[in-house]
């Protein structure tokens, strides 16, 4: 645990009690804080006065005192409309900011501090927890003592304090960089950019923006590294390269970059500095499948080589990656049927490139859409057996696929499972895949993704004891 102790011997506010705000009163009580807390949950308001916390609505907080709000990132910062306890915090001037700023004032570019380590921070539309991950498994496999958390496992003030070795590995959300006005990065990554969030954002220009805002923070000697296979991250990589230079690395997938990093017909390429040197074929990695997944691996790549020196030891990392769960995980097996977990395919262009890995799909979606729905997945449509849907999407979903792809409502999960196993298994397909991709958010029917993908694999395993085996 990594204390905050920004706010020592002041009173602070924490609102949303979920896993980062659990970590923050933590924090900051053993940093010598005042802590006032509150969630609607009763548990977790429990749980924060055993930490330490006073617990109270925040219209009684003594805001008078409270020098910052610490907001969950689920909370309304701007839009739809901000949240009263953040027009609370506004009224009396006190700084709203989240966990990641209150681990980034302890873990300061100022290298002159004893709490530094680099950080290396990871955003984007899709793609950013993989990255994430297979950053951190190459830092390990390397002998550095990765740190891996933020908007994947564990909140960052809950990883351990550096020692020598640390580099921390961190996933940040748009959420997060909103609330983080303080993050320097050393080594900032941009996956990519698509529609998404829009509602918590107000446009695509603000979510847009917000990102740019991350690698715009790196710190004075950081590097950036960005896929510029997308209209918005090309043009952000445009407008930051012109200012950083060679600190700036583009990665692209399907086209040679001049400088760079790129992947062409499967194969990984280093041109930052030199003539590019092919380091690995990335089309042989097992639990790397397609070609989003490439631009996962060059991105960490990129990320990992000021670091790591040797490329051969990069590559040998990328080789033994485990993979990641619910992100085009294979659960179980029946016979010549594979069931695979895609459940953090939260909108169409995640579900989409799970939809190019397989061209007979029985196809399991839906859920809470989002702006747009699956109107941009219609070309892939004829790779779609037949769908199952789910949740509040169905009717949506059911306009946009009628006369495109068969489909059958199923409203919930474990309906769909079963019967796409059974239509899968009756059909003369040679490699049948039943895939939950469901192109929306889980919150109409589940925690979150991680709940449906676990769901997901409970109901893969109830159709036969060996299902899961065989896949492991």
């Amino acid at each position: 645990m990594i204390p905050a102790r920004a706010f020592a011997n002041s009173d602070v506010g924490v609102f949303g009690l979920a896993r980062s705000g659990q970590s923050s009163v933590v924090a900051l009580a053993a940093g010598g804080a005042r802590v006032h807390a509150w969630d609607e949950k009763e548990k977790a308001r429990e749980k924060a006065a055993r930490a330490g916390a006073t617990i109270a609505p925040f219209g009684e907080w003594p805001w008078e005192r409270i020098k910052a709000l610490i907001l969950s990132p689920g909370v309304p910062l701007t839009h739809p409309r901000p949240h009263d306890a953040v027009m609370a915090a506004r009224r009396v001037g006190a700084e709203i900011i989240g966990d990641v700023e209150l681990f980034a004032r302890e873990i300061t570019p100022d290298r002159r501090k004893t709490n530094k380590a680099p950080v290396i921070a990871v955003t984007g539309t899709n793609g950013k927890s993989t990255t994430t991950a297979l950053i951190g498994h190459i830092l390990s496999s390397c002998g550095y003592a990765a740190e891996v958390g933020g908007n994947i496992g564990k909140p960052v003030l809950d990883l351990p304090a550096p020692n020598g070795r640390t580099i921390f590995d961190l996933e940040i959300s748009s959420y997060q960089i909103d609330l983080a006005p303080g993050l320097a990065p050393d080594i900032a990554v941009l996956t990519n950019i698509a529609p998404d969030h829009i509602d918590r954002h107000g446009s695509m220009e603000n979510y847009v923006a917000v990102k740019m805002r991350l690698l715009e923070q790196i710190a004075s000697d950081g590097q950036i590294a960005v896929g510029v296979d997308d209209t918005h991250s090309a043009a952000i990589f445009t407008r930051l390269a012109a200012r950083l230079g060679t600190k700036a690395v583009p990665v692209s997938v399907g086209k040679v970059l001049g400088r760079g990093i790129f992947v062409l017909d499967g194969a990984l390429y280093d041109a930052r500095t030199q003539r590019a040197a092919k380091v690995m074929d990335l089309s042989a990695v097992a639990h790397l499948p397609g070609a989003h997944n490439w631009q996962n691996a060059a991105l960490a790549y990129a990320a990992t080589r000021p670091f790591v020196k040797d490329m051969r030891a990069i590559a040998g990392a990328i080789a033994s990656f485990p993979g990641l769960p619910h992100r085009m995980e294979e659960v179980g097996r029946l016979g010549k049927l594979r069931f695979i977990n895609d459940s953090k395919a939260t909108n169409a262009d995640a579900a989409a490139r799970a939809l190019v890995c397989f061209p007979d799909i029985y196809w399991i979606a839906g859920g809470k859409a989002k702006a747009g729905g699956i109107e941009s997945l219609r070309p892939l449509f004829p790779r779609v057996r037949k769908a199952y849907l789910i949740g509040e999407a169905v009717d949506e979903f059911a306009r946009t696929l009628e006369g495109f792809a068969p489909y059958e409502i199923s409203h919930t999960l474990d309906q769909a499972v079963t019967k796409a196993a059974t239509d899968a298994q009756a059909s003369n397909v040679v490699s049948p895949v039943v895939l939950l991709s469901p192109a929306c958010a889980s919150f109409d029917q589940f925690r979150d993704y991680e709940h449906r993908g676990d769901d997901f694999r409970t109901r893969v395993a109830e159709l036969a004891p060996a299902a899961v085996r065989e896949a492991s």
